[in-house]
């Protein structure tokens, strides 16, 4: 592998990082989906927020998008389109990234996403890959984007639950991405398709560690525990659940909050490992970021969870 290359898939990382000959390192990803939500403007606000999440979880700051468009031209107005697009370009203008062009196709389902582009210095990468044993491990967004989303596909989901989930999905991560290399946290990812459990369990896997979750310090999005009570949760979700349940100690928890640990986020908060956890703490509420400090990483089988409590209402 080329020495320029300073991340790359071995780990499973959030983006690849490639070192430019001026020094600073390129942090590349790319990620699209289709809609969760109704309001157009929303799922690209979204899209975008989700895509540019990864960059943030590296340690970098975007720079640069480019638009991804599956769209069926025949059965939906370009309009809407046009509306999804806005949406992405708001937020990259939050993000201080630049939206320069794309590509379309045309696809019987929609899609929406981008390609998204930073830098950083290379000793301030965040790798996943580096999280040692003793680190305090912090949580910058509640659980339950992806039960509110099936909630709203099944129409059971209130309208507070609506705007709380788009909301956050829809936030950047910029100021928590900041305050981790403020205190300089020894590794990160941000927490999304596969869930709070999965993304931990990879984090842990590749830093050959283990951890210990409190489950009563994990924030939820409004209801969510009982919609997955209710099995208002996705394929996805369980599927995550099956994937990490030979890796779980979690006797004292039920079913349905098991799946919400598990729920397959988008856009989701970044979680941290910290050894200065005081540190991270106070510059987090300095730039005004919630957080929840929700367990520890321990000597232990490299990629295993022990949780104990239980989620609260």
């Amino acid at each position: 592998m080329p020495e320029a290359v300073l991340v790359s898939a071995e780990t499973g990382d959030d983006a690849a990082a490639y070192r430019l000959p001026d020094g600073r390192a390129l942090v590349a990803t790319v990620d699209f989906f289709t809609p969760i939500v109704d309001d157009p403007y929303d799922w690209g606000r979204i899209a975008a927020a989700n895509a540019f999440s990864d960059v943030y979880a590296m340690g970098a700051e975007p720079a640069l998008a480019l638009n991804i468009v599956a769209w069926p031209v025949d059965d939906l107005p370009l309009e809407m389109l046009a509306e999804v697009l806005r949406g992405g370009q708001a937020v990259a203008a939050q993000a201080g990234a630049v939206v320069l062009g794309g590509h379309t196709i045309t696809d019987p389902e929609p899609k929406y996403g981008m390609v998204a582009l930073g830098f950083a210095a290379p000793e301030e990468i965040v790798r996943n890959a580096t999280a040692p044993p003793g680190a305090a491990l912090f949580l910058t967004k509640p659980l339950g984007t992806g039960i509110v989303s099936t909630a709203i596909k099944r129409q059971v989901a209130e309208p507070e639950q609506v705007q709380a989930a788009v909301e956050l999905m829809a936030t950047l991560n910029a100021a928590a991405a900041r305050a981790m290399r403020e205190a300089r946290a020894e590794a990160a990812t941000d927490v999304t398709g596969f869930g709070l459990l999965g993304h931990l369990e990879r984090m842990l896997e590749v830093s050959g560690v283990a951890a210990r979750l409190d489950a009563g310090a994990v924030p939820l999005l409004p209801g969510v525990l009982e919609l997955a009570e209710r099995d208002v949760v996705p394929g996805g979700t369980k599927r995550n659940l099956a994937f990490v349940r030979p890796h779980l100690d979690a006797a004292s928890l039920t079913e349905p909050e098991l799946l919400v640990l598990a729920d397959a986020q988008t856009s989701g908060g970044l979680l941290v490992a910290a050894t200065r956890a005081e540190e991270l703490a106070g510059a987090l509420v300095r730039l005004g970021v919630p957080y929840a400090r929700i367990g520890e990483t321990v000597v232990g089988e490299p990629g295993r969870i022990s949780v104990a409590g239980h989620l609260s209402r």
